[in-house]
């Protein structure tokens, strides 16, 4: 019975709140590096691009000039990744994958094993914003 009007007069007190963002009708900043960014940062030499979609899906588009094909699904994806880390210190390393969803997701997951380096592509390839959208350069892929 204490419990339940504790929590009742904590809520009628303001003791939950509200996003700000939400309170003031502003979407939330979205995360990520945005497509043309990503370019610019790759030929400068200050990232490494890593595309982590599938063959099929790269065969499809094609990949982004100057990314390295790693299929987040293969086996050994976070060694290889590791290793890539290894070769190229001091670079942020960019996932991008095809709507920004998934590179975002395993930002997340491999930040939550200390990896700080590493950033989302904001649209993947084919998502608003996303690499083909600013109609950036791709190779294909075999």
């Amino acid at each position: 019975m204490l419990a339940g009007a504790l929590t009742r007069r904590l809520l009628l007190a303001g003791g939950f709140t509200l996003p700000a963002a939400f309170v003031l009708g502003q979407a939330p900043a979205p995360s990520g590096l945005p497509a043309r960014e990503a370019f610019e940062l790759l030929r400068a030499g200050r990232i490494v691009l890593v595309d982590i979609r599938s063959p099929g899906e790269w065969a499809d588009t094609g990949l982004p000039r100057g990314a390295i094909p790693y299929d987040l699904d293969a086996t050994a994806f976070d060694v290889r990744l590791a290793g890539l880390r290894l070769d190229n210190p001091g670079k942020r390393i960019a996932l991008i994958d095809r709507t920004g969803a998934q590179a975002a997701a395993t930002v997340q997951k491999l930040g939550g094993r200390g990896w700080r380096d590493l950033v989302a592509v904001r649209g993947g390839m084919l998502g608003p914003g996303g690499w083909l959208a600013e109609k950036l350069p791709v190779v294909g892929y075999p």
